[in-house]
């Protein structure tokens, strides 16, 4: 039987599951099927769905890289592969482990980029770090064909080679689909951590920007928490917003509220690849968004949701309007594009394919 390592900068919270979760346990479990075990690094323990089944080391005191470090220079566990998911990459870490470890070294990139990209010192610094560090790195792998464009930007075109995309995937089954959506005063979700670069804020002036006669009847409920919380109260309270927005706060059955709703909003700065837009779109229920990240790799404009330009206002109000009428609809079934493309069962098997590397 042979012994991997995942190292995850992830909080597990039993309050809020999502996508991630059901890979993690889906990855260990294929693992297991396969004679790998797998020593799994979270920031903190949780026994909630199958983490209960998995061996997780908690850094709890110190971070994800150094409680790693920590537990390797004790004991040597000989790793075949070494996987990093939501950890800085090109960094000294990954030195420090090829310094300590034979194992191949696969980088997980779920990491958004800003709207504007870097300023032109953290470019500067990315490229070094590219030549000081990516030789350390066996493997890079981006989850959207954006995130493989920007760790290429970032650290240089000679990691070319070495990357690959693989795209998120959701579970099917564990999500409720929608059987008939409104033509006319649709309902509307928000899925989303509450800060700054999700772009609610954008969304509280769109709908303030409609005509008074949808102002005084369409509803957005809210799922999700977060720091940018009160700044969101206080925008939707200055416009007197506050009908038309309703928090409901984290749950961790969204698979099962996706499909209550028309449509899905979410008006997002930055993003690598949306699970939530994934989970949204298995639900039946399209997704309108911004073209940034690997959105536009998911959502065709007009077929399984709408796409404007980030930060306008304009045309947001201008699709929620429209789509609040009745003279926009989506008519497909938005499900079939994740069962062919997206699925959980693809990602746990693109993944795994790794592990053939020697």
């Amino acid at each position: 039987m042979s012994r991997i390592a995942i190292i995850c900068n992830y909080q597990l919270l039993p309050e809020r599951v999502g996508g991630m979760d059901y890979f993690f346990w889906d990855f260990d479990k294929k693992c297991k099927e396969n004679n790998i075990e797998i020593d799994w690094f979270f920031p903190n323990k949780s026994s909630h769905g199958n983490y209960s089944n998995m061996t997780i080391y908690n850094s709890e005191v110190k971070s994800v890289e150094k409680s790693f470090l920590s537990l390797y220079k004790k004991s040597e566990p000989n790793y075949t592969h070494i996987i990093t998911h939501f950890i800085e990459l090109c960094t000294p870490f990954f030195y420090k482990i090829k310094k300590l470890s034979h194992a191949k070294i696969i980088a997980v990139d779920h990491n958004p980029r800003p709207l504007y990209g870097y300023p032109l010192k953290k470019r500067i610094n990315k490229k070094l770090k590219g030549i000081l560090f990516s030789r350390y790195i066996d493997f890079f792998v981006g989850v959207s064909n954006y995130t493989v464009n920007e760790i290429l930007k970032d650290f240089g075109s000679h990691l070319k080679s070495k990357t690959l995309t693989i795209y998120n995937g959701v579970i099917l089954d564990a999500i409720v689909e929608r059987e008939k959506r409104a033509t006319q005063k649709p309902s509307f979700l928000v899925a989303s951590h509450l800060r700054e670069s999700k772009g609610i804020q954008d969304l509280i002036e769109a709908v303030y920007l409609l005509p008074i006669e949808i102002k005084t009847q369409i509803e957005i409920v809210i799922y999700g928490d977060g720091p940018y919380k009160q700044q969101l109260l206080e925008k939707i309270e200055k416009y007197s917003l506050c009908k038309c927005f309703i928090f409901m706060g984290s749950k961790p059955n969204l698979n099962e509220i996706f499909s209550q709703y028309d449509y899905m909003l979410q008006p997002t700065h930055m993003e690598c690849f949306s699970l939530s837009i994934l989970e949204s779109l298995a639900a039946n229920v399209p997704v309108i968004t911004t073209n940034v990240g690997g959105n536009i790799e998911a959502i065709t404009s007009g077929k399984n949701g709408y796409v404007f330009k980030a930060k306008n206002l304009k045309d947001l109000t201008q699709i929620i309007k429209d789509i609040y009428l009745g003279d926009k609809k989506i008519s497909i079934n938005t499900r079939e594009l994740i069962a062919n493309s997206f699925s959980l069962p693809k990602m746990v098997e693109n993944h795994f394919e790794l592990l053939k590397t020697k």
